[in-house]
């Protein structure tokens, strides 16, 4: 075979290959935009979740709080959880893809708060006040952790990326979910895969 014919073979590979890598893209760009967070203030989610077993009421009380105590306070909070299904977002102000599935946790956590713990860790921020501003302009119906140094998010997650999703089942089994969730449906069904068993 010529050098010239090899180099046409050769373009025609690397031209395939960029129309491939162009068209994922594409694909990837025109998914449906991220669910937009409830309008629904703490007292209405507080209604919605009027109930709930004792352990989970806690939660939420303290709904849209920012939590001192790191991964003592977690690990103690947790323990008293023990046999219920958990589930814990590590988010931080600052990541586009955290409030992109801002609505999703909103939503999911509302619908199934009587039988799932939600619980948040605000990992990485360096301001409690931008944490605080945040949860403000965008309330969830649990509290979360806060974890400026991040030590507290990576014990939990094993992850330094944000925002991860871990999912405790009753017997204590794990599952992580890295990245974020694009629609509560999603969120949703491993909630009941990963949490509920079902």
């Amino acid at each position: 075979m010529s050098v010239k014919r090899v180099s046409t073979v050769l373009g025609g590979v690397a031209l395939v290959v960029l129309l491939a890598v162009g068209l994922v893209q594409l694909a990837s760009s025109t998914r449906a935009p991220a669910e937009a967070p409830l309008r629904l203030t703490l007292a209405q989610m507080r209604t919605r979740l009027t109930g709930s077993p004792v352990p989970l009421a806690a939660l939420h009380a303290q709904a849209d709080e920012l939590l001192p105590g790191g991964t003592g306070a977690l690990r103690a909070r947790l323990a008293a959880l023990r046999g219920r299904p958990v589930v814990i977002n590590k988010w931080a102000s600052w990541c586009e893809p955290c409030r992109a599935e801002l609505g999703a946790f909103q939503r999911a956590s509302v619908n199934l708060g009587r039988v799932v713990a939600f619980i948040g860790i605000d990992s990485g921020d360096s301001r409690r006040a931008e944490a605080l501003h945040f949860l403000r302009a965008f309330p969830v119906s649990y509290p979360s952790y806060y974890d400026q140094s991040a030590t507290l998010g990576f014990a939990i997650t094993d992850s330094t990326f944000t925002p991860v999703t871990v999912f405790y089942d009753r017997h204590g089994g794990q599952y992580i979910h890295q990245g974020p969730y694009p629609s509560q449906a999603k969120l949703e069904q491993d909630v009941r895969r990963y949490a509920l068993d079902a």
